[in-house]
């Protein structure tokens, strides 16, 4: 094979990274897409891959024998369904994150993929970003020596729009966002400190969104739609204040790493602002990221070594490519995987286990905050 044939797997906001796998006359093209609406469909022809099948039916496209690989961009509930049966196909698999909404969903996934002998791929673009793969390479060379906490703030300025005016808003759909949005977080502690987390107590609560408005209530045909803080004026236009909406906007995660690392991730949606602070505490300093500036720091304490002499500053080089410069990378690195048998940053356990820990957060969450051991794959 000189040219992986794609095949994709929902057509809504995220179907944007398709374009870096539609190269005609390179190593990967679009052959064909799966959605339920054909207003995206016509779109993603229109901007994407204008000679490539569509249908309404993904089972149609995995019957395909011009598809050799399938890029799964639906919602997270629809992942399990999707990855399952387009590995059974005979296809490989590139799922974005989450894996699943549950663990038995990851590992029903993992094990399709073992039985077929067909490649899987997590969408974990962060790894793939230079902030955070700086940060990992200044852990892993022990400037800060062994690393023994972890904090985590997620300041989600957009999550109103992002996640409370359409499908994420819902447990059936996310399970919780903990898992939609938090498996990034999660997984970028495990990434940089070598470790899974072994156990978490967690708290969070709805405390800004959902409400008491209809449920099938939209921005467009609000009344209050001039004066509402919410309202939304682009694609994703379901009332933020609709009553069906049960998923947390404010949530606490306190977790133990299998190594004895303690960490703790926060997450709000209703920020003013957009970004992620990371702080990784080791024997000999500390290091922490500005995602706003472009920059992470590392000072160093007394250590008898060199190492305490200074301290230290790192801009990170800008990027072309969506997250950073990383959809660009993580694209590439699927073709790499499918071509060459070149393993990706990622792995799937590394997936099933951002999820495990999700779940467990969100279950100690719905249980008063009791502790809850993160499940391991049998």
């Amino acid at each position: 094979m000189k040219q992986v044939r794609i095949g994709v797997i929902g057509a809504g906001l995220r179907s944007n990274i398709a374009k870096h796998w539609h190269n005609p006359d390179g190593d990967s093209i679009v052959t064909g897409v799966a959605e339920i609406k054909r207003d995206r469909l016509t779109k993603f022809k229109e901007t994407i891959a204008p000679d490539c099948f569509t249908t309404t039916d993904y089972k149609e496209l995995l019957e395909r024998d011009d598809v050799d690989a399938v890029a799964i961009l639906s919602p997270d509930h629809l992942h399990e369904e999707h990855a399952v049966a387009a590995l059974k196909a005979g296809k490989h698999v590139y799922c974005e994150k989450p894996l699943a909404i549950t663990d038995e969903g990851c590992d029903h996934i993992i094990k399709t993929a073992e039985e077929t002998g067909k490649h899987l791929m997590v969408g974990f673009n962060m790894r793939y970003m230079r902030m955070f793969q700086t940060m990992k390479g200044i852990v892993d060379s022990g400037i800060i020596g062994d690393i023994k906490a972890v904090w985590v703030r997620h300041f989600v300025g957009y999550g109103g729009y992002f996640y409370y005016h359409d499908w994420h808003a819902l447990k059936e759909n996310t399970t919780s966002l903990l898992l939609q949005k938090g498996s990034h977080d999660i997984d970028i502690i495990h990434w940089i400190t070598g470790s899974y987390t072994k156990r978490v107590s967690a708290f969070g609560s709805l405390d800004f969104f959902g409400g008491n408005k209809p449920n099938d209530l939209t921005c467009p045909t609000c009344d209050v739609r001039d004066t509402c803080t919410e309202a939304s004026p682009h694609t994703l236009i379901e009332c933020a204040y609709r009553d069906e909406i049960d998923v947390e906007d404010n949530n606490v995660v306190i977790m133990e790493l299998e190594n004895g690392i303690k960490a703790s991730y926060l997450q709000c949606h209703f920020t003013p602002d957009y970004h992620r602070n990371y702080t990784f505490i080791g024997t000999k300093g500390r290091m922490e990221n500005s995602e706003p500036d472009g920059k992470v720091y590392v000072k160093t304490r007394k250590s008898n070594s060199w190492e305490e002499f200074s301290d230290q500053v790192y801009d990170i080089k800008p990027a072309e490519g969506g997250h950073s410069g990383a959809d660009p990378v993580i694209c590439q690195d699927f073709i790499d995987l499918v071509l060459y048998d070149k393993q990706p940053i990622p792995t799937p356990l590394d997936g099933r286990m951002s999820v495990a820990t999700g779940c467990a957060a969100t279950e100690s969450i719905r249980n008063n905050g009791q502790v809850v051991d993160v499940s391991r794959p049998e």
